[in-house]
């Protein structure tokens, strides 16, 4: 066991847990952020998707140890103030989830992505979005919802 103080969300959380832990289940099981879902657990599918320093990165393929040092934002830390995100407000507005289990890891990639490129074509989201997988299919709501996100 090793002790980690973890920046989560802009927040110091400190935690005892194994090196090898998946980051997954420090943040359900340890700090009760239960936004980020566990879906496939090989990093497939990318329900568990979160940001490392800003950039997408799948937390059940993520050792803790590997992320100790960084800057980790989940579904709970990207609305500031109680305000929603351009991306989150684009969600509502398309329609975009059905069941949502996926939907948390949908919104992760999507923000990661217009933070990067503020004005994708359908091919940059399709490539972007390709490791988030829906099985409600609502993939062409998911990309208008991008594309409003990118225009605001």
């Amino acid at each position: 066991m090793s002790l980690y103080t973890l920046d989560i969300n802009g927040q110091k959380q400190v935690v005892d847990v194994s090196d090898d832990t998946p980051l997954l289940w420090v943040l359900r099981d340890h700090l009760g952020l239960v936004g980020t879902k566990y879906g496939c657990g090989k990093g497939l599918c990318g329900a568990c998707t979160i940001h490392l320093n800003g950039v997408a990165m799948r937390s059940c393929q993520l050792p803790v140890g590997a992320a100790a040092t960084g800057k980790i934002t989940t579904i709970e830390g990207i609305a500031k103030k109680g305000k929603l995100t351009a991306v989150q407000e684009a969600w509502v507005e398309h329609d975009v989830p059905q069941c949502g289990y996926c939907q948390a890891g949908q919104i992760m990639s999507a923000t990661a992505l217009l933070a990067s490129n503020s004005k994708p074509s359908d091919a940059d989201i399709d490539a972007a979005m390709s490791g988030n997988l829906c099985r409600c299919a609502t993939y062409t709501r998911i990309r208008e919802a991008i594309h409003t996100a990118a225009s605001k």
